[in-house]
């Protein structure tokens, strides 16, 4: 329980002789000092400016205190520091760094009109869930909610991050796409219980390139968990190939992405191919008996789990159109059979069935990594909101911020130790640095510690961002 007893200095047990004393008295101090490497990343990219102006801004610009891009700015920087609540922002408006992190002109916060927020630099809460409350059809004669998203453009900004991370133009590339649970426990829009997860859910689409992040599509659970596929590979891919129109596609996914309509568009279209999970059945369990026996053998030989792939054609009763190649492993461990199978329309001359199962299927077990990435690091999963468009808008700042942090990894870090390493780990080591902030006439002084135990790598990452063209 808070107290109304305020004191000036704390003593600690004493180390030796000397004892140990706390003051609050060091100044304005930031926990969030490596802030300003996404600051050097995103002069790279230019990723928030050009978030921003994916927004449509119908305030008064004489009137207003922030624009719309120090509102997005301020809303991803925090993300990716760690702060995944709107709540924050009352207290972060205080933060003279995340202000420089904002753009704002004056850090300490002394430009502010009203007298009641001097030194407070940033949005507080309620200025920044107007951005969420905003709709494109009602903003032009709404009162507060006035700055509303365009949801096209944000996707297309995606995709567009994605080819310039390239200086030239693939043979091949690999689209990885999966769906995932979102639990919600309010009364949001688009509230459904899904079976499988056994809770109330959202079952976003995420759509993944290796790294890189093409596309994140919040839906209500009640669906198929691959309804509206084809539509987003179908913008995504057009725009891919406006930038690189020989490129060959491959499109990976798991067995609940085993769709005809799919694999129908897929092989519609030139060079673009699929390695899709196949949920297995009595017909493709016998099709695969003999290769199981095989690996039976082998397994009582060695006493070791032994594989044995074998390909066939096939075709189900009533959902596929055509007969398609399917490849089987017949797997056999200590715990027992293990019958896998994909399917394809990659060529047998150019892809074998094995290598095609365990260095291509397979990989995309990565892409799970990044969806927990963004979700439990960058805080995707906090659609509390009322409307689904508001919860969607809240994914694309999450997937602004994994962008950012993305950038930062192939920008700064490739090389060093912590080229592969997550957001997590990536921010508790070079993001939340203790600095203390001076704001002066001509300069904001951010001074770090001197024991900081990352200074080299710190130092090194800067300079890499700052000189590389």
């Amino acid at each position: 329980m808070q107290t109304e007893c305020y004191q000036e200095s704390f003593g600690f047990q004493s180390v030796g002789r000397r004892e140990v004393v706390g003051r609050f008295d060091g100044g304005a101090i930031s926990s969030d000092g490596g802030g300003l490497l996404l600051r050097q990343v995103d002069q790279r990219l230019r990723l928030l400016e050009r978030f921003a102006a994916c927004f449509r801004d119908h305030r008064n610009a004489e009137a207003i205190e922030f624009t719309a891009q120090e509102l997005v700015t301020q809303r991803v920087m925090a993300l990716a520091l760690g702060y995944e609540d709107l709540n924050d922002h009352d207290e972060l408006r205080l933060d003279p760094l995340l202000a420089v992190l904002a753009g704002r002109q004056d850090p300490s916060g002394q430009d502010r009109v009203r007298e009641q927020d001097r030194g407070k630099a940033l949005a507080g809460k309620s200025t920044l869930n107007r951005l969420e409350l905003s709709t494109p059809e009602q903003a032009g004669a709404e009162r507060y909610k006035r700055i509303a998203v365009e949801s096209e453009e944000v996707d297309r900004l995606l995709v567009d991050v994605f080819l310039e991370a390239h200086a030239h133009a693939p043979e091949w590339i690999t689209i990885d796409l999966d769906a995932t649970d979102d639990p919600i426990h309010g009364e949001q829009e688009g509230r459904f219980f899904h079976g499988y997860y056994r809770t109330y859910c959202y079952l976003p689409l995420y759509i993944f390139c290796g790294e890189h992040l093409l596309g994140a599509r919040l839906r209500a659970s009640n669906i198929d968990a691959a309804a509206g596929t084809e539509a987003e590979l179908e913008r995504i891919v057009a725009q891919i190939r406006q930038r690189w129109p020989q490129v060959k596609i491959v499109i990976r996914a798991d067995s609940g992405f085993c769709r005809e309509a799919i694999m129908a568009w897929c092989e519609a279209h030139e060079a673009i191919y699929y390695v899709l999970g196949l949920a297995r059945n009595k017909r493709l369990e016998q099709a695969l008996t003999p290769a199981l026996v095989e690996a039976r053998g082998l397994y009582e030989q060695t006493q070791k789990a032994a594989r044995v792939f074998h390909e066939f054609g096939y075709r189900t009763r009533k959902t596929w159109s055509r007969t398609r190649r399917v490849i089987g492993k017949a797997e056999v461990m200590a715990l027992g059979n293990n019958p896998r199978f994909i399917v394809t329309n990659l060529p047998v001359e150019q892809q074998p069935g094995q290598e095609l199962y365990e260095q291509v299927y397979c990989a995309r077990g990565d892409m799970e990594n990044r969806i927990k990435e963004q979700q439990l690091a960058l805080f995707a999963d906090r659609t509390s909101t009322a409307t689904l468009r508001a919860n969607q808008l809240r994914l694309y700042f999450s997937s602004i911020a994994y962008t950012l942090m993305l950038g930062l990894r192939r920008l700064g870090l490739a090389g060093t130790e912590m080229a592969r390493a997550q957001c997590h780990t990536i921010r508790l080591k070079l993001l939340k640095i203790g600095a203390q902030v001076h704001v002066t006439v001509r300069k904001v002084w951010v001074s770090f510690s001197s024991a900081y135990p990352y200074m080299p790598m710190f130092a090194w990452i800067y300079h890499h961002l700052a000189g590389a063209p």
